[in-house]
């Protein structure tokens, strides 16, 4: 395999972040030699989640087994992972916030026809359901564990508990019409065919939409890592590679 110089559009404060909570790992198991430094070894989880590029083509550019670099890149994922805030987390941080934005995206998945349980019918594509919570400006607060893609958003919000905690909490949440019948504290436009909504209806949902529009905004950050553009794992790992995703964006953003 060829290797050629490359570079991945991440800062040196997200790498020294990372290469320092490794450092710990290390010390913690006392783990006396590695095959790469804890800075190659955070550089290696960087390339692989900003990159997309597969374990053969980063074992090929770090000049280690195909075998090490997936356990070195695994290693790092559930470093990372552990430290990524809980719901409840994300509800203190959103009761001081005006009101938060709810949406769900679909992290495609290489699947066959077969798997129907992963298969959206409304992206007609496999993928996984990620739930997201974000604050008034479209900043990333909170990001689900992932669900089979053929599950709803209504009832993802109900499985991770995401509607009780916002009523607990008392924050108010726009949401879009995937979300009806959630009740509580979420705020959903006006349901049915334009043509037959009310000059007022018309009006809220005009309103609804120009709020919610920032909510992309937290989808463009979970893609810009490209991995999560087409993941080609097992599916129990897709939650662990978000959480890492989501703690290195929140610590290495402010």
């Amino acid at each position: 395999m060829l290797v050629y110089p490359s570079g991945i559009d991440v800062s040196t404060s997200t790498l020294r972040y990372l290469s320092a909570l490794l450092r710990a790992r290390r010390q913690e198991r006392g783990t006396r030699w590695r095959r790469v430094s804890v800075g190659r070894q955070a550089l290696l989880l960087l390339a692989h989640l900003r990159s997309g590029h597969t374990y053969a083509q980063l074992a090929a550019g770090f000049g280690v087994g195909t075998t090490t670099a997936y356990r070195y890149i695994a290693e790092a994922i559930d470093v990372l992972a552990t430290l990524a805030p809980t719901l409840a987390d994300a509800m203190k941080t959103a009761s001081t916030k005006a009101f938060v934005m709810l949406d769900g995206t679909l992290l495609p998945i290489d699947r066959i026809a077969a798997d129907r349980p992963f298969y959206s019918g409304k992206h007609k594509k496999h993928g996984m359901n990620v739930q997201v919570i974000t604050d008034p400006a479209g900043r990333l607060l909170w990001a689900s564990p992932a669900l089979p893609g053929a599950v709803h958003d209504i009832k993802a919000a109900r499985s991770h508990g995401i509607l009780d905690a916002l009523e607990e909490a008392g924050v108010e949440c726009w949401a879009d019409k995937g979300y009806r019948g959630a009740g509580g504290t979420i705020r959903l436009p006006y349901w049915g065919r334009w043509e037959t909504l009310s000059a007022g209806q018309q009006a809220v949902n005009r309103s609804h939409s120009k709020i919610r529009a920032l909510v992309e905004q937290a989808m463009a950050t979970l893609k810009s890592w490209r991995l999560l553009r087409k993941l080609r794992c097992s599916t129990t790992r897709i939650t662990s590679l978000v959480q890492a995703v989501l703690t290195l964006h929140l610590t290495c953003s402010n």
